[in-house]
């Protein structure tokens, strides 16, 4: 079975419920899939992952030091998933997912565009986002899955930018 991994360091619990959206779309897709705390997360486990989802906070327009780090040891690694999504909240700027998107396909992974980001606390319709994200993360693992060694013939829908209200909570 197809799994995917999603890493994420969350400051509010913001991009962790965005984690957790994404893991509920892709298991509801019938793929492997686990959200963990960059802490939590360990090499050899996201070295066997098809896909790898990565999300921070954006904290004085960049994603988190810790989470650039993280990143900086899967590249050490030579981690080899075939694609993933970068996502993460926001209070004022964003641009967080936007340096995770450039980072993995440094790495050579295939990210699904646009980045996922969301201001402040998600609310409903933000989680829905996450989750078909998930989604279309387990469609593109299930055409990698089902034809080994050809690209799919369609890319998976792109999940749009959502913003939410100001003055929803911190990120």
């Amino acid at each position: 079975m197809p799994k995917l991994v999603v890493v994420y360091l969350s400051t509010s619990g913001n991009t962790k419920a965005m984690a957790d959206a994404i893991v509920e779309g892709a298991q509801s897709r019938n793929i492997e899939a686990k959200a963990m705390n960059f802490n939590e997360a360990r090499i050899e486990e996201l070295k066997y992952a098809d896909a790898i989802a990565i999300g921070s906070s954006t904290f004085y327009y960049k994603m988190l030091p810790p989470m650039e780090k993280f990143i900086e040891s899967l590249e050490k690694a030579k981690i080899k998933a075939k694609f993933g999504a970068a996502f993460g909240s926001y209070g004022w700027s964003g641009e967080a997912p936007v340096m995770i998107a450039e980072k993995m396909r440094k790495l050579g992974i295939e990210v699904i565009d646009p980045v996922l980001r969301i201001q402040y606390q998600p609310v409903e319709k933000d989680l829905d986002e996450c989750k078909r994200l998930g989604k279309d993360i387990a469609v593109k693992l299930k055409k990698k899955d089902t034809s080994p060694g050809s690209e799919p013939k369609r890319k998976a829908a792109a999940v749009s930018v959502q913003e939410v209200r100001m003055g929803e909570g911190g990120h």
